[in-house]
């Protein structure tokens, strides 16, 4: 392919994508020109498959056929929305109307109301979109998408990932072009330099120095690698970029290689991603085929191709040396550094490691320029984050927000709040290596210094949110658990430390804890920080240090009391029936799993608490509140 193909391949097919962007009367206008009077965006990302959008898709294409609308209508499966709540995701346009939770039934009335004859089925619309005088918002300017800026995201839910040349229509490939024909090397690693941006696998580390170093390194072969393993409970950043935006992948680990003198790239992405893989592969393959992959890319003489390397779902290939034993062929353990990859890594050799979502900010800062991005975010950390928005909120989603958006921000406002009227408790961001952030911290801004500066840390997105339910001594232990389970046991630090700190948790949360308990945590989660071999271990400890920290009166209540002040820790829970509310109406006994409470109709029943599992199941069927948990 030539640079005029390229361009025209762009012009061709902008108006397309353009239309899911330019809603109203000038997307109207679009829509005319591209010859389809509607376009129908499915979301394909794996939270709404799992809700069933594949049947949704497959109901839409069944009623646009019978009606005969197949060739006025485009039907595209994009990559993920955001909103994964809400899903199934339907959004129609140029209307840009958004449904939500989307069903075979649904899409029926879709057809037949709106595509027909013009008629938005509102009360099928995402209720945010919606004024109260039947008008439409749009989907910019609801509360979850109006803060923030997407740009790792840009085209995740707008384009079909699995068509290349819709990638190249939102200006794709264009930065490969200006990297081979315009731009020294040298030149390349400036403008990142400039930009400000730095890696967002978790350590925070300046990409443009890793390439700087990169390129200095000495040898004749050079590897460029990609980091797409995201083992973190609850994060799903890197797999819906490579669901929804493959090439930007594909283009950014070309331009690295180009610039650090490498010809050979791998993706090591984890098994238990189908969608992603799928996708990768096919985006691959349609690369090969356009010429942005292979010998001589763009006829510039530049070689360079890449190949994927599927991970077991070892937690402990993230770090970047056990990552490299890996995909090498050997058991996934971590390395000594140094040296470090950039003069040693992949099989020997010098080697550029980024993960997914450092990679996907590449290309638009060679095209729009270094200080485009350094304008946006803070001093030292420049640019957006994207965050896996979980647990105990509204708006359970991907976003991505300028850095420096405050924690209130994120949980409040794009997340929608804590459901249930409950109140906010804490916020977990950096995964297993992170800290919990208590309510007090919820204006901290969201950047690399001002999470290390409260006991937590950026890590690779994940930001889990828990409200007054969630005890924090469990959460510390559930945390502890799956590094123990994750720990590849190659160093004493971290395989003995990793166990004997949830030992601790177990012994506290099964009411056996002793007041001393504490400072030997502490104790030993200091020596775990400075000797264990890698980061697993050396982070391993900061859920507990950081939640000894901020909730030290759960943990003594624990101890002292034995009492789960939330109500979580079966061993100190206790039941009992309130003899003056109790009717006799024997529910609590008939429901009991293990006969523990006796009583005859209409007098007071009686829990006999050495048969108790403290299941709650009593509490849960009694209609009088007679039965309190203390």
């Amino acid at each position: 392919m030539t640079i005029a193909e390229l361009n025209q391949i762009r012009d061709e097919y902008r108006d397309l994508v353009r239309v899911r962007k330019i809603v109203a009367e000038e997307g109207a206008k679009l829509a005319e020109k591209t010859g389809y009077r509607k376009q129908i965006l499915v979301c394909g990302g794996t939270g709404c498959t799992s809700s069933g959008s594949k049947k949704v898709l497959e109901a839409l294409k069944d009623e646009l056929k019978k009606e005969g609308l197949e060739k006025e209508v485009l039907v595209v499966r994009t990559g993920c929305f955001g909103l994964c709540a809400l899903g199934p995701i339907m959004i129609v346009y140029p209307e840009g109307a958004f449904y939500s939770q989307a069903t075979p039934e649904g899409v029926r009335r879709v057809v037949d109301e709106h595509i027909k004859n013009g008629n938005i089925v509102k009360d099928l619309l995402y209720k945010e979109t919606v004024h109260a005088d039947g008008s439409i918002n749009p989907l910019s300017e609801t509360a979850f998408y109006k803060k923030q800026k997407r740009i790792a995201l840009r085209n995740c839910g707008v384009i079909d990932p699995e068509n290349i040349n819709e990638y190249i229509a939102t200006e794709g490939y264009q930065a490969l072009a200006k990297v081979l024909f315009e731009m020294t090397p040298d030149q390349v690693i400036q403008e990142l330099l400039d930009s400000g941006l730095r890696g967002r696998g978790g350590a925070g580390f300046p990409t443009g120095r890793k390439w700087m170093f990169a390129k200095g390194a000495e040898g004749d072969v050079k590897y460029v690698a990609c980091n797409a393993d995201e083992g973190d409970p609850g994060a799903f950043m890197d797999r819906s970029i490579l669901e929804g935006d493959p090439h930007a992948i594909i283009e950014a680990m070309t331009i690295a290689g180009h610039t650090i003198g490498a010809h050979q790239g791998y993706v090591y992405v984890r098994a238990e991603y189908p969608v992603a893989v799928e996708r990768l592969e096919i985006a691959l393959q349609q690369a090969r085929d356009k010429g942005f992959l292979g010998k001589d890319i763009l006829g510039s003489g530049f070689d360079f191709d890449i190949e994927i390397r599927l991970g077991a779902g070892a937690f402990v290939c993230g770090e970047e040396t056990a990552l490299m034993t890996s995909i090498e062929g050997h058991r996934g353990e971590p390395r000594p550094r140094p040296p470090f990859p950039a003069v040693k890594g992949l099989f020997g050799k010098p080697t550029l490691l980024n993960n997914v979502e450092t990679y996907a900010n590449i290309a638009q800062i060679i095209r729009k320029g270094a200080a485009w991005y350094a304008s946006m975010g803070t001093e030292t950390s420049k640019g957006t984050k994207v965050f896996a928005l979980g647990g105990k909120i509204t708006n359970v989603g991907l976003v991505e927000v300028p850095m420096g958006t405050t924690l209130r921000e994120i949980i409040e406002e794009i997340g929608g709040g804590i459901p249930n009227g409950k109140k906010f408790k804490a916020a977990q961001t950096g995964g297993p290596s992170g800290g919990c952030i208590p309510a007090q911290h919820i204006d901290t801004p969201i950047d690399y210094e001002s999470l290390n500066a409260i006991g937590s840390m950026m890590g690779s997105g994940g930001l889990i949110v828990m409200d007054e339910d969630n005890c924090m001594v469990d959460v510390a232990k559930f945390y502890l658990n799956f590094t123990v389970d994750e720990s590849c046991g190659k160093c004493t630090p971290c395989r003995i430390g990793t166990k004997r700190l949830c030992e601790y948790l177990e012994k506290i949360t099964e009411g056996n804890g002793e007041p001393e308990d504490l400072e030997k945590i502490e104790e030993l989660a200091n020596h775990m920080k400075s000797a264990s071999l890698c980061a697993l271990g050396q982070s391993a400890p900061n859920p507990v240090l950081s939640t000894i920290k901020y909730f030290r009166d759960e943990y003594e209540a624990h101890i002292n009391d034995k009492h789960c002040t939330a109500g979580v820790c079966k061993s100190l829970l206790h039941y009992e029936i309130i003899p003056d509310k109790c009717k006799g109406c024997t529910l609590c006994a008939r429901n009991c799993p293990v006969s523990a409470i006796t009583g005859k109709p209409r007098e007071v029943h009686v829990i006999d608490f050495d048969k108790c599992i403290k299941c709650g199941v009593c509490m849960n069927n009694c209609r009088f509140n007679a039965i309190s948990m203390k």
